[in-house]
């Protein structure tokens, strides 16, 4: 893990351009994290609760579009509960059990596709507008702002980030952003 990214140095009155540039950090913190990790290493589980590299890769991957594509804007996703093995039931994240390198090559391909999806939506839509109903949300609660979708996911980005940092040291003993 030699290559390392600093912080965002932006530091603008403009919240969405703020959340958008701290969610590239942490997509990008994500992929350095895994840089170097071969198929039985993205494969194994380093910790009690049993979650791979790999899965974790594929949940960030579902959970952003899951909130910002289906959520948000009420389009149509394939499997937005894919990183699930019970689907929208839940159950614990799963891949493919043949998945390895390619299949994580696959998936960053996809989270970077999808952050720049985000970001669109981050750069031309007020925070406060809420939701569209039809996708994820489906009336019987209010769907929540942009702003609320927004920092959702930037925590869940945080915090898995450093879930991966755990799961990193444990592996080889490499540390950083």
């Amino acid at each position: 893990m030699a290559v390392t990214a600093r912080e965002p140095r932006l530091d603008s009155p403009d919240p969405a351009a703020q959340l958008a540039a701290y969610l590239d950090y942490y997509r990008a913190s994500i992929e350095r994290k895994l840089d170097g990790l071969d198929d039985r290493a993205l494969r194994t589980s380093r910790l009690p609760s049993g979650w791979t590299p790999l899965e974790l890769l594929a949940h960030l991957v579902h959970m952003e579009q899951r909130w910002f594509v289906w959520g948000f804007l009420a389009e149509d996703v394939a499997e937005p509960w894919g990183d699930h093995a019970g689907g929208a039931d839940g159950g614990r994240w799963a891949v493919p059990a043949d998945a390895g390198r390619a299949f994580a090559d696959g998936l960053l391909e996809r989270l970077h596709a999808t952050g720049r999806r985000t970001s669109g939506i981050l750069a031309s839509t007020p925070l406060e507008t809420r939701g569209a109903l039809g996708g994820r949300f489906t009336g019987d609660d209010p769907a929540p702002s942009l702003l609320w979708i927004g920092f959702h996911v930037l925590q869940e980005y945080a915090r898995h980030a450093g879930h991966l940092d755990i799961v990193r040291e444990l592996h080889d003993g490499g540390t950083g952003e």
